[in-house]
């Protein structure tokens, strides 16, 4: 009987994956060079790419928007709902930005998407940020006046957004900057940018909830993966972290919501990368917390800071030494993480004075560091740490060391 049910359940289940794809397969098909795109490499598309948008946006039934195979060179576009259906956008090609900096004003995009419910992009293809032409105008750690560089993939207000087999390289700030998103998967994804390219975090999620992450590698020169103030319900999986700065909760603390919960990090991978798994908080703050973070099962090979708490971040150096970070730090949980860290600090637990951490658990660490600076060591202070299993390097042995800072400011 039972086997029966199950038999049925997975019949019922393969007919609505088939029911779907079939409605999507009957979707209208808005291929850009059919709206005046040429694939040359050269020619401005992007008012193909809007006309497109726009017939397909205001079809009954939604519509695919067609980036066909060849160079498109599209500038700064604002794709806006509400659609009247689902909408794809299948890149088969390459789309590159506009290289140099386009303006004197702040551009926080090159793609941006708006208020679009229902949203799917893939087609293996390529966005090209073209980021070598404008990382130098990037000197916010001497100009706080600076002008921000677009983030190569925006969405804001996006609901059911799916992102599949799509590449991203060398973004000019942001490769994928989800704000005020809800119900998002990111699978298959391909993002990457050389070391010392800066503020070209892979993934940076603010105000969202229900993002899932999975089976992608991400390698770029400051977070592969970023959690800012708002995220919730947040599940990353099967993604390889490097070169990068690893995967942050932070910087909180700046804004009127600093709040971040029920993170989870399984099953990844960081080869080289500055960091670890990291929470990071300004001192002095506003108020908020962090709660409710797992992670479990992750290789570190030579990472310099496999795992980080520091509240008292301050990279720009313009923080006041005797105030502290009112973020409440709560039921954080690091599970069978293994492998080998760059520099002796292992596990660095710098908690606020004021708001010390509580219930931190340490369950089976097996980091080993060989080097010339002396056996790897676990710093704590201000922490409520509960230790299980395999302890290597035994947990808060030492006093907490000071924390390198990356340069990672704007986030």
């Amino acid at each position: 009987m039972v086997s029966s049910l199950v038999g049925q359940f997975v019949c019922i289940v393969f007919f609505m994956v088939v029911s779907i794809s079939r409605v999507r397969a009957k979707q209208t098909v808005f291929d850009v060079t059919k709206n005046g795109g040429v694939a040359d490499g050269k020619t401005d598309n992007s008012k193909a790419f809007t006309d497109a948008w726009t017939q397909a946006c205001q079809t009954n039934g939604g519509g695919v928007i067609l980036f066909p195979t060849g160079k498109y060179l599209v500038r700064p576009v604002i794709l806006k709902g509400e659609c009247k259906g689902p909408i794809g956008l299948q890149i088969e090609g390459t789309l590159l930005a506009p290289p140099g900096v386009q303006s004197s004003v702040d551009m926080d995009h090159w793609i941006k998407f708006q208020h679009v419910d229902n949203l799917d992009i893939n087609g293996g293809g390529l966005l090209d940020g073209q980021g070598p032409s404008a990382w130098h105008h990037n000197n916010c750690l001497e100009d706080p006046e600076c002008k921000r560089l677009p983030a190569n993939l925006r969405f804001d207000f996006v609901t059911n957004l799916n992102i599949d087999h799509i590449t991203s390289i060398n973004s000019k700030n942001l490769h994928i900057n989800l704000f005020a998103c809800q119900d998002v998967k990111v699978t298959n994804v391909n993002i990457s940018a050389p070391a010392e390219s800066p503020n070209t975090d892979g993934i940076h999620i603010g105000s969202s909830s229900n993002v899932q992450i999975l089976d992608s590698v991400i390698a770029t020169g400051d977070d592969c993966i970023s959690f800012s103030a708002g995220s919730s319900k947040i599940n990353v999986s099967g993604v390889h972290c490097g070169p990068g700065h690893g995967m942050s909760i932070g910087s909180l603390g700046r804004g009127n919501n600093n709040n971040v919960s029920f993170v989870d990090i399984r099953n990844c991978s960081f080869v080289g990368t500055d960091n670890g798994v990291r929470i990071k908080t300004w001192a002095p703050s506003k108020q908020g917390t962090v709660s409710h973070v797992y992670v479990e099962n992750i290789r570190m090979d030579r990472v310099k800071n496999p795992i980080v708490i520091d509240q008292n971040y301050c990279p720009a150096r313009r923080c006041s030494p005797t105030e502290s970070s009112q973020i409440q730090i709560v039921d954080v949980k690091m599970i069978n993480i293994w492998g080998t860290s760059s520099t002796p600090n292992v596990v660095t637990l710098k908690c606020s004075e004021t708001k010390p951490c509580q219930k931190i658990q340490l369950r089976d660490i097996n980091l080993s560091y060989e080097g010339p600076d002396g056996p790897a060591v676990s710093a704590c202070s201000k922490v409520d740490v509960i230790t299980g299993g395999k302890q290597n390097p035994p947990a808060c042995t030492k006093p907490v060391i000071q924390v390198p800072h990356n340069f990672d400011v704007l986030n």
